[in-house]
C-alpha cells in the first residue's frame, strides 16, 4: 500500500518545524495545493475569494474600515502572518494582521467595476490574506467595496463569519490587536490537525477503488485557468421545500451539459477524438467533527464526471452523487491518483467549475448602519475555463462565466440557455414530486 500524500507532507512538516513549532503551522490539503500551484507557476494569478458590496457615496469611512479589517484579521491565524516554504515544505508563518484598506483610483471615462477588476488581477502573489478595496463610481451614484481574501486563508463557510465580525468591529470602531492570542492559536492548529488526520483517513484502499471506478473514463478536454472571461446571469424562483435538496445535483446535470455544449465545438482535440466524461469540479466539506470553529480553508475539491448527455432522470445521478460524498474526505490529489491509477489520461486540470452558495448563512454587510447590496464583477480569472455560480437566497442566481479567448460568445450563450432548461426541468419535475408525495 502507498504511502499517503498527507502521511508525507506531516512527516515533512514536523521535519521543517522543528526549530519553531510554534511560529509554523501546518497546512490543509486545499491551502498545499494553491500555495503548490503559486510556487510552481508563479506568472499565474491568485486564486481570490472576492465578495462586491454597493454603497451611497459617503456611507464608508475608509480608515474606520482599516482599523475593523485588522482587528478581525487579529483574531484568526489565517489572516495573519504569511503562507511560507521551510525546506521545500508549505507553512503559515504565525505574524501580525495580513490586511490592506486602499481607495482605488478610478480612470477617466473608466467605472468603479473596471478599477477594482484590475486591481484584484495584480493580487500580490505572497499576501495580504484580506484586501478591502473601494472605488466610487464616477457619477457619485454608488461606492463599490471589494471584501477579497486570498483563497488558502478563506472557504465559503468562512464568509459569513467574516462579514459579520466585520460589520461589528466596524461599528465599535475597535483597535487592533497585535496578533492572534494563544487559545485562537491553539484552535486553529487543532482543527488544521483534525482536518489532516481526516484527509489521511479517507485515503484508503476504499477511497481509492471508489474514485478509480468513478474518474478511470475521465478524458478531460484540457481545462485550466482563464484570464480574459464573460460572464450570463439568471434569476430563478428559489427551491423551497423538499426540492432544496434537489438543487445541487440537478446543477451537476445541468452544467455538465453546457461544459460539453461549449467544449464540443468543431475543430477542438477532444471534440475531434469524440469527447468523453468532462471534469466538473466542485468545492465541498466543512470542519471535521468536534474542531473548533476556526477561520480558514477547510473545503475539498470533488470531482463529477460530466456524461456527454444529461441525464434526464435525476434519481441515477443523485444516487451517484451521493455515493461521491461518501468519499469527500478524499484529497483532491489522491483523487487523481485513483484515476491514473485506473487508466484515466487526465492531468488533474478542470474542464468547468461548479460552486453553490447558500446566502442564508452569510449576514448582510452593514457598514455605518447601512446594509451593502451585494454585487457581482464579470471579467474576472476563472480556475477552470467554464465557471458556473449559485447563490441561494431569496431567489435562485445563477452566473456563467467562461473563458472568452477559447470560447466564442454565441456559443457561451447557447450553453447557459441549455443549462437554464435543463435545470428548470429538474426542479419543475422535484417538485411536482414533493406535491404528489
Amino acid at each position: 500500500m502507498h504511502a499517503s500524500i498527507t502521511a508525507a507532507y506531516l512527516a515533512r512538516y514536523r521535519s521543517a518545524a522543528a526549530d519553531a513549532p510554534a511560529e509554523l503551522l501546518p497546512l490543509t490539503g486545499a491551502q498545499r495545493r494553491f500555495l503548490i500551484t503559486r510556487r510552481l507557476a508563479p506568472q499565474t494569478r491568485s486564486d481570490v475569494v472576492p465578495l462586491f458590496f454597493a454603497y451611497p457615496p459617503g456611507t464608508l469611512d475608509r480608515d474606520r474600515l482599516a482599523r475593523a479589517a485588522a482587528a478581525v484579521a487579529a483574531r484568526h491565524p489565517a489572516l495573519c502572518g504569511g503562507f511560507a516554504t521551510v525546506r521545500g515544505t508549505p507553512v503559515l508563518r504565525v505574524g501580525g494582521p495580513s490586511t490592506e484598506v486602499a481607495r482605488i483610483a478610478v480612470d477617466s471615462g473608466g467605472t468603479a467595476r473596471e478599477a477594482l477588476r484590475r486591481a484584484l488581477l495584480d493580487w500580490p502573489a505572497d499576501g495580504p490574506a484580506l484586501r478591502l478595496l473601494l472605488a466610487r463610481e464616477p457619477d457619485g451614484d454608488e461606492e463599490l467595496l471589494a471584501v477579497a481574501l486570498d483563497h488558502a486563508a478563506c472557504d465559503e463557510q468562512s464568509l459569513g463569519a467574516l462579514t459579520a465580525e466585520l460589520a461589528a468591529a466596524y461599528e465599535r470602531d475597535e483597535a487592533s490587536a497585535a496578533g492572534p492570542g494563544p487559545q485562537a492559536l491553539a484552535d486553529y492548529r487543532q482543527a488544521v490537525e483534525l482536518q489532516l488526520a481526516a484527509e489521511e483517513a479517507a485515503a484508503g484502499p476504499a477511497a481509492q477503488s471508489h474514485w478509480g471506478r468513478r474518474l478511470g473514463g475521465l478524458t478531460g478536454a484540457g481545462g485550466g485557468a482563464a484570464t480574459s472571461t464573460g460572464m450570463l446571469t439568471e434569476r430563478l424562483p428559489a427551491a423551497e421545500g423538499a426540492v432544496r435538496g434537489a438543487v445541487f445535483p440537478a446543477l451537476l446535470d445541468a452544467v455538465g451539459a453546457a461544459a460539453h455544449r461549449l467544449h464540443r465545438a468543431p475543430g477542438l482535440p477532444w471534440a475531434e477524438a469524440g469527447g468523453g466524461p468532462l471534469a466538473l469540479g466542485y468545492p465541498w466539506g466543512g470542519r471535521p467533527a468536534g474542531a473548533p470553529t476556526a477561520l480558514g480553508c477547510f473545503l475539498n475539491t470533488l470531482v463529477h464526471p460530466a456524461a456527454p448527455t444529461p441525464a434526464g432522470d435525476l434519481d441515477t445521478l443523485a444516487d451517484q452523487w451521493w455515493d461521491d460524498l461518501d468519499h469527500a474526505g478524499t484529497p483532491f490529489d489522491e483523487v487523481v491518483r485513483a484515476a491514473r491509477t485506473a487508466g484515466a489520461p487526465w492531468s488533474g486540470a478542470l474542464d468547468a467549475m461548479l460552486t453553490l452558495e447558500d446566502l442564508h448563512r452569510r449576514p448582510p454587510l452593514v457598514l455605518g448602519g447601512v446594509p451593502g447590496r451585494e454585487t457581482h464583477l464579470a471579467g474576472r480569472p476563472l480556475a477552470a475555463p467554464i465557471a458556473v455560480s449559485a447563490s441561494h437566497g431569496d431567489d435562485l442566481l445563477v452566473r456563467l462565466a467562461w473563458d472568452s479567448d477559447r470560447f466564442p460568445e454565441a456559443d457561451a450563450h447557447a450553453a447557459f440557455d441549455e443549462l437554464l432548461a435543463l435545470l428548470r426541468h429538474h426542479l419543475h419535475t422535484g417538485a411536482s414530486l414533493a406535491a404528489r408525495a
